[in-house]
């Protein structure tokens, strides 16, 4: 791994010199913008590399490269990659907040120690993971202030990037619903949330939205025209609720047993 910031972290007098890598990456097929015509590629000024022609944003498409040609993609087949997932957020699960690894905040970085840092390294490290906190700390990068957390995960130390207060939006004006909610209703929603209570496990969720993408371009690139699939997904009306959560139950009751 490359690392990405060089410099040291400090607390109190101690002074620990580091390096810094990214401890993510995307996980994105490589699309590349084609000319409908003749799949030559777009450029960033949307000119065909064979015409030299400036080509308009209707006539452009993505395309996976495959051997030597491509396989053109049109914005269904996105959503048919993963129907459902592509107008829904699903919730799968509810975990314990202590039991989510900080690696898995939004942009994580490994910290490395440099030489002559190590027993200083493992001295905060151990530090962190005995009191279960995280170190609070600013620092610079690519001409950016950053606000950061310093935490445990695998025995490694890692920093997550997180928010200013003045970049997080103020929510005041959004048109919240004052729609009164019975203790009964209340009560089903906790039963439902408690069977859906488990321990996470980070390898049993899977990022599968790329490789349901790939079947799509392999059908096309067979020749085959991939089925076209529905989903609609609509509001539980107010009347429903009480019945849609008790139907809820049971469904993960039957699951279970």
């Amino acid at each position: 791994m490359r690392s990405i910031w060089n410099g040291s972290i400090s607390f109190g007098l101690v002074n620990i010199p580091i390096k810094m890598y990214s401890a993510s990456e995307k996980r994105r097929l490589e699309l590349d913008m084609l000319d409908r015509h003749d799949h030559a590629r777009i450029r960033y000024k949307r000119v065909n590399e064979e015409t030299g022609k400036e080509v308009a944003w209707k006539d452009i498409v993505k395309g996976y490269k495959k051997g030597d040609e491509y396989i053109i993609l049109e914005d269904e087949d996105f959503e048919q990659a993963n129907v459902k997932k592509s107008k829904t957020l699903d919730i799968e699960a509810f975990v314990k907040e202590d039991e989510v690894a900080e690696v898995l905040f939004k942009k994580p970085y490994f910290i490395e120690p440099q030489k002559g840092g190590g027993k200083s390294y493992n001295l905060l490290k151990n530090a962190l993971k005995k009191t279960k906190k995280l170190g609070l700390a600013t620092f610079v990068m690519r001409q950016k202030e950053h606000l950061s957390l310093i935490g445990v995960y695998k025995d490694i130390l890692v920093l997550h990037i997180i928010r200013f207060a003045e970049e997080i939006r103020d929510g005041s004006d959004l048109k919240l619903p004052t729609t009164k909610v019975s203790k009964k209703e209340v009560d089903m929603a906790l039963s439902l949330i408690d069977q859906y209570t488990e321990k996470f496990k980070f390898s049993k969720y899977k990022d599968v939205y790329n490789n349901q993408l790939m079947k799509i371009i392999e059908a096309k690139s067979g020749g085959k025209k991939p089925k076209v699939r529905r989903f609609e997904s609509k509001a539980t009306p107010a009347k429903d609720l009480m019945a849609q959560l008790k139907a809820s139950l049971e469904k993960k009751k039957k699951k279970a047993s």
